[in-house]
C-alpha cells in the first residue's frame, strides 16, 4: 500500500516524469546550443558554407551585407552563427557582434590575392586579440581548395 500510494504522489505531482519513467517515451532531452560568430572577407565563402549545413540550396546565395544569424543543427548541439559580413566597411564593426559568442569560424579564401590574403591575416590576427575572443576557440577554414590557385596548408 505505501509503494503505491508513494507511485500516485509522484504521479499526482510530476506526470510528465512518471510517463517516460514508465513507457520510456517523451521527447529527447534538449540540445545544448552554443554561439559562434563566423568572420573573413567578402566572397571567402561564410554565407556557402552555412547554407551547406544548413541544407540550404546552393542557388541564389548573395554575400551578406551586415549580418544574418543561422541556427545550424547537429545530431548532439545546435550552433547559432552570427555571420558577420566581410565588406571593408563593415569590418570595423564586427566587435560589436562578438559579445556571447562562444567560438569563432575564420573562413578564409586560400585562391585569393596576396593582398587579399595580407588583409585576411591582419583581420584574423585583431580577432585573436580581441579581448572577447582572445580565449574562445578558432576554427580557420581555408576555403575553395578546389580552385587552381589555391594555397596548400602550408602556404596559408
Amino acid at each position: 500500500v505505501t509503494s503505491s500510494f508513494c507511485f500516485c504522489f509522484v504521479c499526482f505531482f510530476l506526470p510528465w516524469q512518471c510517463f517516460r519513467a514508465l513507457c520510456c517515451k517523451g521527447p529527447p532531452p534538449p540540445r545544448p546550443e552554443y554561439d559562434l560568430v563566423c568572420i573573413g572577407l567578402t566572397g571567402s565563402g561564410k554565407t556557402s558554407l552555412l547554407s551547406q549545413l544548413c541544407s540550404e540550396s546552393p542557388e541564389n546565395i548573395v554575400s551578406t551585407t551586415g549580418f544574418s544569424i543561422k541556427a545550424v543543427p547537429f545530431q548532439n548541439a545546435i550552433l547559432n552563427v552570427k555571420e558577420l559580413g566581410g565588406a571593408d566597411n563593415i569590418r570595423k564593426y564586427w566587435s560589436r557582434y562578438y559579445q556571447g559568442s562562444q567560438g569563432v569560424v575564420f573562413v578564409l579564401d586560400s585562391a585569393s590575392s596576396e593582398d587579399d590574403l595580407e588583409t585576411a591575416r591582419n583581420e584574423l590576427h585583431s580577432a585573436l586579440h580581441h579581448p572577447q575572443l582572445c580565449t574562445l576557440p578558432f576554427l580557420i577554414l581555408a576555403n575553395h581548395q578546389d580552385k587552381p590557385a589555391a594555397r596548400s596548408v602550408q602556404e596559408v
